[in-house]
């Protein structure tokens, strides 16, 4: 049985035009009130700790893995708890997919989640991962269509393993944060966002405020890193950009008239779920075998894409383009050369436009979108082992 034709396959990255709706025509159950029920009655343990509620399930062949995806479509991922239920339940089959970010995590990296509740009330969902000894912190922010849950957990080991305090935080309404799914109302406070979550948990611990600090987005996270920057350009002794989403390209973007429609429309119903998208699973992941395993990040977002969110996307990167010449940070750029979905040629208009002494592109030949999860696995580690040696060059210069 083919476990994706289940659920259909998540990008784990920018999905600003995707394929099939899920809209309530289409699918009423997942959109109704939370129905949290278990996918398997006889295999399941619920226990509550400080944090979220824990639920395990053991799936014993593909049949019952195949119930749990159709367990998963019944949830209304629109609500945090549900999604949070969700995740527990798939998390001991994640850790055992056949994915090097997976096999060859190391192990003797000490795990931390926690929720900090920011200035608006929601709950944002914060994982670390910390070595014995620390020679600098790393901080993650994700994309659109991804988690910090999934596949960065074999990053944030890799790199944990070298040294590095590695955190990472779920944007609202994405993830295990509260906050509608997929929904930004203001691209800014996902910004503000980071600002705030980052600086408590620097502040919170006194052995963090004596080593480098760095900053690392990928896709959408990508720009929510640079306009963090550009708001605190003193706060980080690093950025990295791994696919930055800088600008959309036009062949993605809708026609203007349609997009001039769209925008009007988003300051009426700016949460319905309308914007036109195209499919960009293909675009994503370059080894056909991961991007299946991409299923089974389950509380991505994965729907169509909500109008203010799209406008907000939009707006974002237009601001981005225009203060290029602003970003004056040491900065490491990432990405692959026949990436379809955020353009290389921007990011290295990026690296040419900067104003930053210390700056350096990286382009992967070949490689797709998804450079840290997606690629053969030599590759997915060349592009690791790259960042690490740029942190290490920068903390030994400190």
């Amino acid at each position: 049985m083919d476990l994706t034709s289940t659920l259909r396959f998540r990008s784990p990255e920018l999905r600003l035009f995707t394929g099939k709706s899920n809209s309530p025509l289409n699918n009423p159950l997942k959109h109704q009130a939370p129905i949290l029920i278990s996918p398997n009655k006889k295999t399941v343990s619920v226990r509550t700790t400080r944090t979220a509620t824990h639920l395990t399930v053991k799936a014993e062949s593909e049949e019952d893995m195949s119930d749990k995806f159709k367990w998963v479509k019944l949830q209304n991922l629109d609500f945090a708890p549900a999604r949070r239920l969700v995740r527990t339940a798939f998390t001991e089959e994640q850790s055992k997919l056949d994915h090097c970010l997976f096999k060859f995590a190391p192990s003797d990296i000490k795990t931390e989640e926690w929720y900090e509740r920011n200035s608006n009330g929601l709950k944002i969902f914060c994982k670390s991962w910390m070595p014995k000894q620390i020679k600098g912190v790393l901080c993650f922010c994700h994309g659109y269509g991804d988690t910090c849950t999934f596949f960065f957990e074999g990053i944030a080991r890799y790199i944990a393993a070298s040294g590095y305090g590695v955190y990472a935080l779920d944007h609202p309404g994405f993830g295990l944060s509260d906050g509608l799914h997929g929904y930004i109302s203001d691209f800014d406070e996902l910004v503000d966002n980071v600002i705030e979550t980052y600086t408590k948990i620097k502040a919170g611990s006194p052995g963090l405020r004596s080593v480098p600090r760095f900053i690392l987005g990928q896709s959408m996270g990508g720009a929510v890193t640079l306009k963090v920057h550009l708001k605190e350009p003193q706060a980080w002794d690093g950025v990295i950009l791994v696919a930055p989403m800088c600008k959309i390209a036009e062949e993605m973007k809708p026609p203007p008239v349609v997009l001039k429609a769209l925008t009007c429309l988003a300051k009426v119903m700016p949460k319905a779920k309308i914007f036109p998208q195209k499919d960009l699973a293909p675009l994503a992941f370059r080894d056909l075998r991961k991007r299946e395993m991409a299923v089974y990040n389950v509380i991505c977002y994965d729907d169509l894409t909500r109008l203010k969110t799209g406008v907000e996307l939009l707006k974002a990167t237009d601001d981005i383009e225009k203060n290029l010449d602003k970003v004056s940070a040491p900065l490491l750029i990432l990405h692959g050369a026949a990436d379809k979905v955020t353009d290389p040629k921007v990011s290295q208009f990026l690296h040419e436009r900067a104003s930053s002494m210390d700056k350096t592109l990286k382009l992967y030949e070949e490689g797709f979108h998804c450079i840290l999860e997606g690629e053969p696995d030599d590759r997915i580690f060349t592009v690791l082992n790259d960042i690490i040696s740029w942190l290490d060059e920068r903390c030994l210069s400190k």
